[in-house]
């Protein structure tokens, strides 16, 4: 006779936009969750009417343009009935040996939360090396001691409605699971890159606070003997300071971080962050030259003094 697998006490919290592609594989690897909200932002595809086929609870999420954030926002206003909360992009996926994990560390008094280590794949191929694994993140917490930082970003248009970067600021101790996390996205390389264009407005902005000093008190700050996302925080601290930092990234990925070794896949995937990394530059650029906002010059002044209303004749 077939047993009915026992509901997790967890509620999953999945934040969506337009992820019909994604959502079917996603919700069915929560399933084992007591509970799963999707937190939508009006989407115009079938997102919505897939989560409810699902069993998940649809909740829309509109944007003000500032502070806070989908996730944060849901943190403090979903109705959640469990303690623990576990928070999964569209894109990622919860294996059966990571929910037997997730079911005993929340019996754990010990631990108010746990970071998750993600698998992330590209081109249908598990991106190993190059610094894509381990990628840590805090995902599973008690929804009531812990916030994303503000990264002071939301200024900056462009940047989605949700926070994609931003870390967890938890209260108490946390742990590492040791079984992983799946990033796999069924959309294709436009939407990667399309996706990563948005991102690049954000990593200017966080570039531009670093460089002009920006207050770091509501963050989780940087320490080279910290976490790992500490360390890294640490790290981008000087990284930003760097020359050549589009060059120095493929190299960095590809043959210091070993990324060839995964590849094609590797290779491509490596020469696209190089490419992210010149287009955060080139934002960084505008954000300095129109005073921290990404080309405000409202009021155009012509160049040439001797400009009239009259037609411009062009010779063909």
């Amino acid at each position: 006779m077939f047993k009915m697998t026992a509901k997790v006490p967890v509620s999953v919290l999945i934040p969506a936009l337009n992820e019909e592609l994604n959502l079917p594989a996603c919700l069915e690897s929560v399933a084992r969750a007591d509970e799963v909200f999707v937190v939508d932002s009006q989407s115009s595809d079938r997102s919505i009417e897939i989560s409810e086929e699902y069993g998940a609870k649809v909740v829309q999420f509109h944007f003000n343009g500032r502070w806070p954030k989908k996730k944060n926002w849901s943190l403090e206003n979903l109705p959640f009935r469990n303690e623990w909360v576990l928070i999964v992009d569209c894109d990622e996926r919860i294996t059966p040996e990571l929910w037997d994990e997730i079911e005993e560390a929340i019996k754990n008094n010990n631990f108010n939360g746990y970071y998750l280590n993600r698998k992330v794949f590209f081109l249908g191929k598990w991106i190993r090396y190059g610094g894509k694994y381990p990628d840590w993140n805090l995902r599973l917490f008690r929804h009531q001691s812990g916030r994303y930082e503000n990264l002071n970003t939301e200024d900056i248009p462009n940047t989605g409605d949700n926070e994609v970067h931003e870390h967890v600021i938890l209260q108490g101790n946390v742990g590492y699971l040791k079984e992983d996390m799946l990033h796999i996205d069924f959309r294709d390389i436009y939407h990667w890159l399309q996706r990563h264009n948005r991102y690049s407005n954000w990593e200017a902005r966080v570039y531009y606070n670093l460089l002009t000093g920006q207050d770091d008190s509501g963050t989780i700050g940087a320490n080279l003997f910290g976490d790992a996302v500490q360390r890294k925080r640490f790290l981008k601290k000087i990284w930003v300071r760097l020359p050549f930092k589009p060059l120095l990234r493929f190299v960095l990925f590809y043959f210091i971080r070993l990324g060839f070794l995964d590849g094609r896949a590797g290779y491509i995937y490596g020469r696209l962050l190089s490419q992210y990394e010149y287009q955060i530059g080139v934002k960084l650029y505008e954000l300095r030259q129109f005073g921290g906002q990404l080309n405000v010059n409202k009021n155009p002044q012509p160049t040439d003094s001797k400009t009239t209303s009259e037609p411009i004749k062009v010779k063909l």
